[in-house]
């Protein structure tokens, strides 16, 4: 078993889910899967950290999946984008964009998922496996959370979320962006047996959630070898990923009753 498939032991954004594109779901949708995956995420609940997210949203999904990686304990809190939970006073004063995911640690209040997800494993982490004191290797994982939240996540949005939540046509020259951006994954895949490295870390994390959303969709992963097969490894290996695959069937019930609806 190479390194990059051997599980590590727990170690006891960002782009966010915006509330336009929340707008368009339908509320039977969005309250069946709040409650569906509700008792999936209360596992992780103790006192401390607030973790304020909606099920679906793959930046959510990264830092819940960051959180059960670290073996950190947190409080989770769906927030209901359809009653407009997002714009209360009380979660304005915590994030004034009105984004999810959004945690509030010791009275602090931090969104965008990559962000969080540093914080967690700087503050919490007891090694840095996730995320290296190495400043070359550190350098390498931050270019790739910036290439997925800033290129490969943002494709993914820019291609299908119009399709999904406004009925727009697919457009073939988006795809043809998204696919580029696969062929970059492709290649740092085909350098390292991890997105960043060898091993797993928070690269590998935020790049999972986006490749397994865009795969459930049905983008065709299988075009690039290297991506699959790190894909597939990491589904079985990834500490907590069953945390990420329930929001993945989420979203792909509420893209697929969506479709329905147009």
């Amino acid at each position: 078993m190479d390194e990059c498939s051997r599980p590590i032991t727990p170690i006891y954004r960002s782009q966010t889910f915006h509330h336009h594109q929340s707008l368009r779901y339908h509320r039977q949708l969005y309250s069946y899967t709040c409650t569906s995956l509700a008792h999936n995420y209360t596992q992780l609940a103790a006192m401390g950290i607030d973790v304020y997210y909606a099920p679906p949203s793959p930046p959510s999904r990264v830092v819940l999946l960051t959180a059960k990686a670290l073996g950190v304990e947190v409080n989770p809190h769906i927030v209901d984008l359809m009653k407009g939970e997002h714009m209360t006073p009380e979660y304005l004063k915590m994030n004034p964009q009105h984004t999810v995911p959004t945690i509030v640690d010791d009275g602090v209040s931090l969104a965008e998922s990559r962000a969080i997800i540093i914080y967690l494993t700087e503050k919490y982490g007891k090694s840095d496996a996730y995320y290296p004191k190495d400043l070359r290797k550190r350098a390498l994982v931050n270019q790739r959370l910036y290439f997925d939240a800033g290129t490969l996540f943002q494709r993914f949005i820019d291609l299908y979320y119009p399709t999904f939540f406004g009925g727009a046509p697919f457009d073939e020259e988006k795809k043809k962006k998204l696919d580029e951006a696969f062929g970059f994954l492709e290649q740092f895949l085909s350098d390292n047996k991890c997105v960043a490295g060898d091993s797993y870390t928070l690269a590998d994390i935020a790049v999972v959630v986006t490749v397994s959303t865009a795969e459930v969709v049905g983008y065709d992963v299988s075009k690039y070898p290297k991506v699959a097969a790190w894909l597939s490894k990491a589904k079985t290996s990834l500490p907590g990923y069953e945390v990420n695959q329930k929001g993945v069937e989420a979203f792909k019930g509420m893209v697929d009753f969506l479709a329905k609806k147009q």
